[in-house]
């Protein structure tokens, strides 16, 4: 089955069910953009709302992507603020919306191969000076077998992912346009004698670029 067919049936039971890198991502971004204010974001993968109604507090607008119907179905029920535009999207074809301040996606790029193609789009989606806040499952993880994995009617379903490794990042940033202003690991209960789960990324858009 393919990532979107994958998240529509996870989509049913993704609040419920245990998730350390859900639940991590979730600290990392409210750590990292508590001090937002800006008039619009966009938010690429925005799954069953988990950052959603948070962001929308730091905005005056926020358009919220996703490529699961399943998951954007959960994503409404819970969340019905006027600022919060859902829309379902494939973020590998040119992105139709408007002008952001921020681009905020999390968990989502283990599951597309090309970032070259994310950054350019991402370059024209922002307004100047405007920042790209990222934040994936470690490489290091990937490589000892670690990927997004779900239970459905008693079965393992595994998604497609890509290993991007951090230095990938950093040169297909700097290629499109982007400086990186921060760079953080992230660890199951702060251990940092184990191997990190998360890693973020803050890019900003450098000035004189399009927009």
């Amino acid at each position: 089955m393919n990532t979107g067919e994958a998240y529509d049936k996870w989509a049913k039971t993704y609040d419920q069910v245990e998730n350390k890198t859900r639940d991590l991502e979730k600290r990392a971004v409210r750590t990292i953009l508590k001090d937002i204010d800006v008039p619009h974001i966009l938010e690429i993968g925005c799954g069953t709302g988990k950052n959603t109604a948070w962001l929308a507090g730091h905005c005056q607008e926020l358009t919220a992507l996703d490529f699961s119907e399943g998951m954007l179905r959960r994503a409404r029920q819970k969340i019905s603020d006027a600022k919060v535009n859902f829309r379902q999207a494939d973020i590998t074809k040119p992105w139709a919306v408007k002008p952001a301040d921020l681009i905020c996606c999390s968990l989502v790029l283990e599951h597309i191969e090309d970032l070259d193609f994310i950054f350019r789009q991402a370059e024209v989606s922002l307004s100047a000076g405007g920042q790209f806040y990222i934040c994936e499952l470690h490489p290091f993880r990937q490589l000892r077998g670690s990927r997004a994995r779900f239970e459905h009617e008693g079965d393992t379903h595994h998604l497609e992912y890509f290993v991007h490794h951090i230095s990938d990042y950093l040169s297909v940033a700097i290629a499109n346009g982007f400086t990186c202003s921060g760079l953080q690991e992230w660890f199951d209960e702060d251990n940092r004698n184990e191997i990190p789960r998360l890693v973020s990324y803050q890019f900003h858009k450098r000035s004189g670029t399009s927009q």
